[in-house]
């Protein structure tokens, strides 16, 4: 390669920066007349060995096309040329040719000119060779272009780049040399440098020419100005950053594991997340296999050392719509025979890379024909296989494969793989601890919950009962249905403060509760009472560490509960609420108002007192009770709750599931963000035929009485196989509430789903079983009533007590 020359080659390194003078007479026939001194000192020729010469054996590079026109029509010219100094070197001198007449009439050319600054800046032969080198063998890729974009010169390294030589590339456009994208946008950059002057800075992923592998490539495409400003050419030197990029790829997969990766507590959800953070980041396929029982949110069993592995197609996900390198369906099982590659990486517990061609993964492809088909189809080249684990425990494994991307796994893929595996490992592991507690407390709260309505007589009901759909726990909401003596029922609905397996456990202890205290009989506001010091002891036992609330917290709310009792006889609904929503009541006439009872302070507090309130409800009322989670939402409050659930209930259905539907379509826009209890209960009452009652005289002769009272009413009944059993039980109650009780005595018959017979005194005093001696007269009465009824038992009245006692109808009687 000919190398460009300074126009001083003699003076000191300052004199060098001076442009020379050159001046040139030129016959017409185009030799050289005159020959300056300025001239030689230039090129290096002496007047005497020059004079007389061709001016063409000059010229380094022939003369610009416009040089040449204006040379042949006669006109003055001016411009660059590239002559060839003494002793071989190139040197660029900016020349005028100014035409002149001889006495002959022939024409003469008088040249002058400068050599450019940049030119004469390398006047020493030693200092342009060694930067000849260095541009020529820069470890980067170097090109020089002119002023139409045409490249004048290159280094080897762009050369190996572009896969030509030099001499093949000389004179041509980027266009021209490669008709392909992205050196088009090359060659339009280059062109906008060319016009504006300004230095551009380029980033471009891709394939070059000369090159096999993707590169990433950062460029500076720079102005090359003359002394006056001019943009003469630009160069382009080119630096291979694809380790750099590779590396910031690496970091921007970690930062988006980070945040994309255990979003939620779902074990299928963060494993898709694993999958999709893998395949957007550096590879091509992602497959996430979870142990059996890892995928069911149970605990990791050993893995086998005889027998398969059972795993479950979790996840996966590839740059390729559908999925199509995958032989196991998502969400489907499948095993890892004994010995084979995956089961060692499972045992091992760390990540390695295979090439297809590796013997033991030759091994495992060939296990599945479908897997072998796959590989063959899709070309996959690169596999690294790594397990999950978390806490030491291994949880399943994932296997990430390539087939676009052209470079195989790297070691440093596999580190990175292995970060965010471990980093969704210990997400996969809380999801998988989350599904289980939530499982094990919603199967404790359900299993506390009743499991379908009773059939009554005094109401229908029906209930909703929705655990929150959210990432929160499970709560404390329950309900229950009791049914009482006398035909009389109980609804009890409540919320315990708190969520998970302790509110869960608390709710049960509390509806145990409720249903010994119901058994009893007490009135609402008593068995709130009741319930009041129970959740204060519960407090106490637990303790803040517990709970999870600090010392001073010991007196926060613990429930609210809302107990109400229905008789179908008197149609009349004992309601007491402690901190609950107060009930609503849909009349027959469609008409639609919230029950005002005493609020009643929630449970847990302990020292303010309860009251209850009684409501008359006609026949076909509608009762609603239901926990704060179907009223309160984020986007309003109760007031707005309450008004929805009025209009949900103006129009009820007259199937009550159905109407359940309908009221929590209008109350719910989404999920449930607490749980949520609804429960309607429809009331009927018992009819004039079905109860009969007698007031008695404290006069032993009533036993008498009695007796044959209830034997008539069996008979008007249809009764009469009853009539024996009734009639002993009538007797002993009756002479129990003569001989222990007082007036006002009273006998009634019931007939609902069973046979109830129930006499009252005024005596407070409550009966119990006692073993009678042998000589002993009396105290076996209440133990024959036990023993010919099904059930019995007594319950507190405003004027004393009620005894009473259940038997079953016969079949073809029942109601």
């Amino acid at each position: 390669m000919q190398t460009e020359r300074a126009g001083n080659r003699s003076g000191s390194p300052a004199e060098a920066r001076v442009p020379e003078d050159l001046a040139v007479v030129v016959d017409a026939r185009g030799s050289i007349m005159v020959w300056s001194d300025g001239a030689r000192r230039l090129l290096g020729y002496g007047a005497a060995e020059i004079v007389g010469r061709a001016v063409s054996e000059l010229l380094a590079a022939d003369l610009p096309e416009s040089t040449r026109r204006h040379v042949a029509d006669g006109q003055r010219w001016a411009g660059e040329v590239a002559l060839r100094h003494r002793d071989g070197d190139r040197v660029v001198v900016r020349l005028r040719g100014t035409p002149l007449t001889d006495a002959g009439r022939g024409r003469l050319w008088l040249v002058s000119g400068t050599a450019p600054a940049h030119t004469a800046r390398r006047a020493e032969h030693g200092a342009l060779a060694l930067w000849d080198l260095t541009l020529s063998q820069l470890p980067v890729p170097v090109a020089v272009y002119d002023r139409e974009a045409r490249l004048v010169a290159a280094n080897e390294v762009m050369t190996q780049v572009m896969g030509r030589t030099e001499e093949e590339m000389k004179g041509l456009t980027l266009w021209e040399i490669q008709p392909t994208w992205p050196f088009d946008e090359y060659d339009r950059l280059q062109r906008e440098v060319l016009r504006t002057g300004e230095m551009i800075f380029h980033e471009e992923r891709g394939r070059a020419p000369g090159e096999t592998r993707t590169h990433a490539w950062s460029m500076f495409m720079s102005p090359l100005k003359d002394e006056t400003g001019a943009v003469q050419g630009l160069s382009a030197t080119v630096f291979d950053t694809t380790e750099q990029s590779w590396a910031r790829r690496r970091l921007a997969v970690l930062n988006d594991a980070s945040l994309r990766i255990g979003s939620t507590l779902d074990v299928a959800r963060t494993a898709d997340e694993l999958a999709e953070v893998a395949v957007s980041g550096f590879a091509d396929f992602v497959t996430v296999d979870l142990l059996e029982s890892v995928a069911l949110g149970d605990e990791p069993e050993p893995l086998p050392s005889a027998a398969p592995v059972t795993v479950r197609r979790t996840a996966q996900r590839s740059v390729l719509e559908g999925c199509p390198e995958s032989v196991v369906p998502s969400g489907e099982t499948t095993f890892y025979p004994v010995g084979t590659l995956p089961v060692r990486m499972l045992a091992a517990g760390r990540g390695a890379r295979h090439l297809p061609g590796d013997p033991e993964m030759r091994e495992w492809i060939r296990s599945s024909p479908a897997r072998a088909e796959s590989v063959t189809k899709h070309m996959i080249h690169s596999v690294m296989m790594v397990p999950l684990r978390a806490r030491g425990v291994t949880l399943g494994l994932v296997h990430f494969l390539r087939h676009r991307t052209p470079e195989p796994f790297s070691e440093d893929d596999l580190l990175l793989a292995e970060e965010i595996v471990a980093r969704a490992a210990v997400s996969v592991d809380n999801a998988r601890r989350y599904t289980r507690e939530r499982r094990t407390a919603l199967a404790l709260q359900r299993s506390l919950l009743p499991d379908r309505p009773p059939e009554l007589a005094a109401m229908e009901v029906a209930y909703r009962y929705l655990p929150t759909g959210s990432g929160a726990e499970v709560g404390g909401d329950w309900f229950d249905v009791i049914p009482l003596s006398g035909a009389r029922v109980a609804l009890v609905v409540g919320d315990v403060v708190g969520h998970g397996i302790q509110a869960s456990a608390t709710m049960g202890r509390l509806r145990t509760a409720v249903r010994t205290l119901a058994d009893v009989d007490l009135a609402p506001d008593e068995l709130l009472t009741q319930l009041d010091d129970l959740v204060l002891r519960l407090d106490r036992e637990e303790g803040p560490e517990v709970r999870g609330r600090s010392a001073e917290a010991s007196g926060q709310v613990g429930a609210t509960c809302l107990y109400a009792v229905y008789d179908p006889v008197s149609r009349h609904c004992t309601m007491a609420r402690a901190g609950h929503p107060q009930p609503a009541l849909v009349t027959p006439d469609g008409g639609v108002r919230f029950l005002d009872l005493p609020a009643g302070p929630p449970l847990g507090l302990g020292g303010l007192p309860f009251e209850a309130a009684e409501v008359r409800l006609e026949e076909n009322s509608l009762l609603a009770l239901y926990t704060d989670g179907l009223i309160g939402a984020a986007d309003h409050d109760i007031e707005v709750g309450l008004g929805l659930l009025r209009q949900a209930l103006s129009s009820p259905a007259d199937a009550l599931e159905e109407t359940c539907d309908q009221v929590l379509r209008t109350m719910l826009a989404g999920r449930p963000t607490d749980d949520i209890v609804l429960m309607l209960a429809r009331t009927a009452a018992l009819g004039a035929g079905q109860v009969h009652t007698w007031r008695l005289p404290p006069d032993p002769a009533a036993v008498a009485r009695a007796r044959k009272l209830a034997g008539g009413q069996l008979a008007a009944w249809g009764l009469t196989e009853a009539a024996f059993a009734t009639e002993l039980i009538v007797s002993e109650l009756v002479t129990n509430a003569l001989r222990y009780g007082g007036a006002p005595i009273e006998l009634r018959l019931i007939r609902d789903s069973t046979l109830i017979c129930e006499v009252s005194d005024g005596s407070n005093t409550a009966p119990h079983l006692r073993r009678a001696r042998v000589f002993d007269e009396g105290g076996r009465g209440l133990l024959l009533v036990a023993q010919l009824s099904d059930r019995w038992g007594t319950r507190q009245t405003p004027t004393g007590k009620t005894i009473w006692a259940e038997q079953p109808l016969p079949a073809e009687t029942s109601l």
